[in-house]
């Protein structure tokens, strides 16, 4: 009842207060004005509006020339900021450009712009690194520097062999930074607090612990070393599957951005990336994303014979 009888008071007295026209008239319109002619109070924001929405900056796009001169400014830097860069003869050079090029083109990936690609030979007697200039237009490329690496060893329980292929570094994973912290032998696997891990998502890979060829599948990262104890190591086929770089080459990278270009884009929408990149990065506009690992002491295989559907 009380529930009732305040209803009604406040019923009542909306009543009483509108009971002439004038009395309910809005402020700043003249008596008389039919309703319709009234003006409608302008739409006020509330909390589900929509947010603006998101700008992604596009990729860096470069000409040959371009990209050319700005390899020349990497490969200043370069020797600049890694001790022990690998010399590498004329015919050296184009020797990783073929690596790099038959690989990709057996490969879904596809060079469309200008771009830095890490490639990687996983053949037990070279375990190196070369970075590479890639353009879309010229089979023309550039090497810009080699280091010596680890890669996936044998005989060790648990240890896979590299796979080789094209993987890309996309936003659709977060790679990490090491803390530093050493396991039960003093090591730290990988590297020093800080030091950047290169996340390439799961990849089929043989386990070298088996004679039999079987495989398995791994988590695919390049990353830094122990710098104490295994950095001076490299060379030599060592970790259970990943790639292990030097330490001021994974400074080197994670400075120039060199295989993050897709997470540039990414930091401008979420957190999270943004909090991985350094904050004293200065990005290369011919940054890529593509770890290529080749096997240059593979047999190579035989072309496959084409259809005549594939002929015509």
């Amino acid at each position: 009842m009380r529930v009732w009888t305040t209803t009604l008071a406040l019923t009542l007295v909306a009543s009483v207060a509108c009971s002439s026209p004038a009395s309910c008239q809005s402020p700043g319109v003249a008596p008389g004005t039919p309703p319709e002619a009234v003006p409608l109070p302008a739409p006020q924001p509330t909390v589900d509006d929509p947010s603006p929405p998101v700008v992604i900056p596009p990729l860096p796009s470069l000409d040959d020339t371009e990209a050319r001169a700005e390899a020349k400014k990497l490969v200043v830097a370069l020797h600049k900021e890694v001790p022990g860069l690998l010399p590498l003869s004329d015919a050296q050079k184009l020797h990783w450009i073929k690596l790099g090029q038959e690989m990709i083109a057996r490969s879904d990936f596809r060079i469309t712009r200008a771009q830095v690609i890490v490639v990687v030979d996983r053949n037990v007697k070279v375990q190196k690194l070369a970075l590479v200039l890639a353009l879309p237009d010229s089979a023309d490329w550039q090497v810009l520097g080699s280091v010596k690496v680890s890669t996936g060893n044998t005989g060790r329980k648990y240890y896979y062999i590299t796979p080789t292929g094209v993987f890309p570094n996309t936003a659709d994973r977060l790679g990490y930074r090491a803390e530093g912290t050493k396991n039960e032998n003093g090591i730290r696997g990988i590297g020093a607090k800080g030091m950047r891990v290169w996340d390439f998502g799961w990849h089929n890979a043989v386990k070298g612990w088996l004679a039999s060829g079987e495989t398995g599948d791994i988590r695919l990262e390049m990353h830094a070393t122990d710098p104490d104890f295994l950095e001076s190591r490299l060379g030599h086929p060592a970790s259970e599957g990943c790639v292990r770089i030097p330490a001021a080459f994974n400074v080197f990278m994670d400075r120039h951005g060199l295989l993050d270009v897709e997470y540039e884009q990414a930091a401008s929408y979420d957190g999270r990336f943004k909090a991985l990149l350094r904050k004293d990065r200065v990005p290369s506009p011919i940054a890529g994303e593509a770890l290529v690992v080749v096997d240059s002491g593979a047999k190579p295989t035989a072309p496959v014979p084409l259809t005549t559907a594939q002929k015509s």
